[in-house]
């Protein structure tokens, strides 16, 4: 998109949010068993998602049992005594709609696609899985194989994905940041469907769920179709969360990563706080815009700069999220273009990130920058589901789904000042990881995996 354009878009951003906040306004509710409900109308299509989130991910688990919300995710669609494994996703197909689910650091979410008159058969089917989940071990066995083979298909045999999982344990020593969601292989051996039983009567309670649902629906007859077939599960006592702060980084920690690959590959990170971590409130925004300033589109500094410029980087980016449950990184991931080293690719980021400290990003820059943050959530947020997922994922951290509503606003507030504040305070070697992947033969017989999907 041309900077003209990028403006343009910005220009009318408000014209496009003024009426959207008036017909989309989130109505919130509660059950008496601690359920919340949230339904965003949006009359466009006589279609709705449904989402039911569950507050525990890979961040909950410990050593032994990671993995173990992956795991269960994928043994909620293997059956109730009501409906067998497989009547599930049968009816939903048969219904015209789509259904999954997936698995992050702080949640577990399950939700369906469908017509708006099909939301009883949906909310019918989560209840029914929320309180009697079957784990018959025959399917079980069979399931755990599947999902060792996608860690095998998409960590342990794809050389990117395995870098960047020996560089995230090393990144964290305390933090269940370390943990990768699919979980080690040795705990995936050893898993037992005891240990899913356990993982699903602590964490599957009402008390730990959020139903979405965001489409073309009448709030208050979802939240009386909730009531109807989510008020009747009981409450559970929920064990208490503790808190599992990262202790400060003591200096910069390095490792290289020996796998068959084709190409080098480096990632950088830096330990920067979050939302609900942050010493003040705009600097996770500074941080999301200081990544635009970098890695936003064709036009951002580390493409024109290292790509285009001095062709020292095949390709280079950044990315910051500041909404997590707990403390993130600032990441930076680069490969080094043909006759370049690693060591100068390294030298050429760190050459980018020192005049972000040292002068700050003129006013036109800001601003082309913070147009296109705004404009791609504008039009991330035209998808019923990715409103939901909004909506979800910011109560599931802790932040609420009144969060996103200044997003915008905090966004357009951010100074050259503060991108340049952030980028001094946090992007400091002593808070630095740095990985870098040393490729090794290829096997012809084996080659790398790029599987990055999700076997089912």
């Amino acid at each position: 998109m041309s900077p003209t354009r990028i403006l343009l878009s910005l220009l009318l951003i408000p014209a496009v949010l003024a009426p959207a906040a008036a017909a989309t306004r989130v109505h919130e509710y509660r059950l008496d068993n601690g359920m919340k409900i949230l339904v965003q109308p949006d009359r466009r299509a006589p279609v709705a998602v449904a989402q039911v989130w569950y507050g525990v991910g890979s961040s909950y688990e410990y050593g032994g049992v990671t993995g173990v919300s992956h795991v269960l995710e994928h043994m909620m669609f293997k059956g109730t005594p009501k409906h067998p494994a497989g009547e599930f996703s049968r009816i939903v197909s048969e219904l015209g709609g789509r259904e999954n689910a997936f698995t992050s650091r702080d949640y577990t979410a399950y939700y369906q696609v469908l017509a708006n008159d099909r939301l009883p058969v949906a909310f019918e089917l989560e209840a029914d899985r929320m309180q009697n989940l079957a784990l018959p071990p025959e399917e079980f066995a069979q399931e755990i194989r599947v999902v060792r083979e996608e860690r095998r298909l998409r960590t342990d045999d794809n050389p990117n994905s395995l870098t960047y999982e020996h560089f995230n344990a090393a990144a964290w020593l305390n933090s269940p940041y370390g943990i990768p969601v699919i979980g080690w292989m040795t705990d995936l051996e050893h898993m037992r469907v005891e240990d899913l039983r356990a993982w699903y009567e602590r964490w599957y309670a009402p008390n730990n769920a959020v139903l979405v649902v965001v489409g073309d629906v009448d709030p208050d007859a979802v939240h009386a179709l909730a009531r109807e077939h989510f008020g009747a599960i009981p409450a559970r006592d929920l064990p208490d969360v503790k808190p599992r702060t990262e202790v400060p980084q003591r200096g910069e920690r390095r490792i290289v990563v020996k796998a068959p690959a084709e190409l080098p590959t480096l990632l950088m990170g830096y330990k920067t706080p979050v939302l609900t971590s942050a010493e003040t409130d705009w600097e996770p925004y500074a941080l999301e815009v200081l990544a635009g300033v970098l890695s936003g589109g064709g036009s951002a500094r580390l493409t024109r700069e290292l790509v285009r410029g001095q062709e020292i980087a095949a390709s280079a980016g950044a990315g910051y999220n500041g909404f997590s449950r707990l403390d993130n990184l600032f990441m930076f991931s680069a490969v080094p273009a043909r006759g370049r080293t690693v060591a100068e690719l390294e030298a050429a980021l760190e050459a980018e990130i020192e005049r972000l400290k040292n002068e700050p990003v003129d006013d036109l820059e800001l601003e082309r920058v913070k147009a296109q943050v705004v404009t791609s959530d504008i039009y991330e947020r035209d998808s019923i589901q990715n409103q939901a997922f909004q909506l979800g994922a910011l109560e599931m951290v802790g932040l609420g789904w009144r969060a996103g509503e200044d997003y915008v606003e905090r966004i357009r507030a951010v100074t050259p000042e503060q991108v340049q504040a952030v980028a001094r305070k946090y992007l400091i070697s002593d808070r630095r990881t740095v990985a870098r992947l040393d490729p090794q033969p290829i096997d012809p017989a084996r080659p790398p995996s790029s599987f990055d999907g999700h076997l089912r």
